[in-house]
């Protein structure tokens, strides 16, 4: 009995512990709301799935930045090359084998990295053969640039004006640095005589295309600028009188007068009497004759001999350059009729047959003298060769 008391009295005093406030404040204060209730929040496997996969292509996206900028950084940077080399890239060499050539010769040290250089340019195609001369420390971009714009090493070779097209397929036969057998020999005059630039392995033909195609350009050119009197109907006569006018004189100062006596003489019906177009009939343009002419050539009838034929030969002699094509389009408008070397290595012009004559007088003196002097010469050199020989 007292038990269940003393029970009550401790259970009513702990009621009134929480029924009375301990301070006033309290007693105006709300007792606190209590916390709610926790909630399970069920994921969804498909939203589950995609936030993996966007952090995955996050991180890759991350992975392939480094990655792409690393390789910039070594696309750019200096390669390994300590001075400029040469290296010849062979027609028909892929991306693979030029990749292995420019490691092998030190130029890149990693192959792959070119590879994909030029794949990420769109390049494949576009690598041109040739020799290149690359740059000291170049980049793996510098060297995919300079053979994507084919920068490769040129080489010359030269074509003498007045030589025939003989003598430009040997000149092209004998230059080691080009390729290509020439099944025949040009049309005589359809080559322009110049400097060509090309490049290792270029085929023959293909320069020899290059000079016609020149030489046909400035064919109609100088054609177009002619002198509107000239006895010359076709593009084709202009050339042949300008391969005489080339092998007539080398010199600048009178190929235009060369030019006009030759225009004189066709404008009277004069024959031309060329010595040079004796010689090609004989030749046939193949190498020098090696000799003076012959009365009998002179007198002979041949289709290229202007002492025995009207007008022009049937073809060029030579491939004239540009200076005597000029000449022929535009002459010098003299009287002039003949002319003779004058020892100097110049002519000597006259428009009479008389003043032409002395001239041919005054040569032949000259001719004389000379070998009046080259007989002195070598026996004077005989006679100090004997006296060696008696002191021996």
């Amino acid at each position: 009995m007292s038990n269940s008391l003393d029970e009550e009295l401790q259970s009513g005093g702990d009621a009134l512990q929480r029924t009375f406030p301990r301070s006033p404040r309290e007693a105006i204060e709300p007792d606190p709301a209590p916390p709610p209730p926790k909630r399970r929040r069920n994921r969804n496997p498909i939203m589950a799935i995609l936030n993996g996969v966007l952090s995955l292509m996050t991180f890759l996206a991350i992975g392939l930045g480094v990655a792409f900028y690393i390789g910039k950084l070594r696309f750019e940077a200096e390669g390994p090359l300590p001075e400029t080399k040469t290296v010849i890239i062979n027609r028909g060499e892929g991306v693979g084998e030029i990749a292995a050539r420019l490691e092998n010769a030190g130029v890149i040290t990693d192959r792959l990295l070119f590879r994909v250089g030029v794949s990420i340019r769109k390049a494949d195609t576009q690598l041109k053969a040739g020799e290149y001369l690359f740059q000291a420390r170049a980049s793996v971009s510098d060297v995919i640039d300079t053979l994507i714009d084919g920068k490769a090493i040129l080489h010359s070779v030269t074509v003498p004006e007045g030589r025939t097209s003989w003598d430009v397929v040997e000149i092209l036969r004998n230059e080691p640095l080009l390729t290509g057998e020439i099944a025949e020999v040009p049309t005589e005059g359809s080559l322009l005589p110049e400097t060509y630039k090309f490049t290792r392995n270029t085929d023959r033909n293909e320069l020899l295309a290059r000079m016609r195609a020149a030489h046909d350009r400035l064919v109609q050119e100088v054609w177009n600028r002619r002198a509107n009197d000239l006895p010359i109907e076709t593009p084709d006569a202009l050339v042949t009188l300008a391969s005489i006018v080339e092998k007539e004189t080398g010199r600048a100062d009178e190929r235009n007068r060369v030019a006009g006596v030759f225009i004189n003489r066709l404008n009277r019906g004069m024959r031309l009497q060329s010595d040079p177009t004796i010689i090609y009939g004989i030749t046939n343009g193949r190498g020098e004759l090696g000799r003076g002419i012959r009365q009998s050539e002179i007198e002979a009838r041949t289709p290229y001999n202007t002492y025995q034929i009207d007008g022009l030969p049937p073809t060029p002699i030579a491939n004239p350059g540009r200076a005597s094509l000029e000449a022929v389009a535009n002459p010098s408008r003299t009287n002039d009729l003949y002319f003779v070397a004058d020892g100097t290595g110049g002519h000597a012009f006259a428009e009479t047959l008389e003043g032409h004559n002395s001239n041919v007088r005054r040569w032949r003196e000259i001719e004389a003298e000379r070998r009046a002097a080259a007989e002195e010469d070598a026996a004077s050199e005989e006679a100090e060769e004997a006296t060696e020989e008696q002191s021996n």
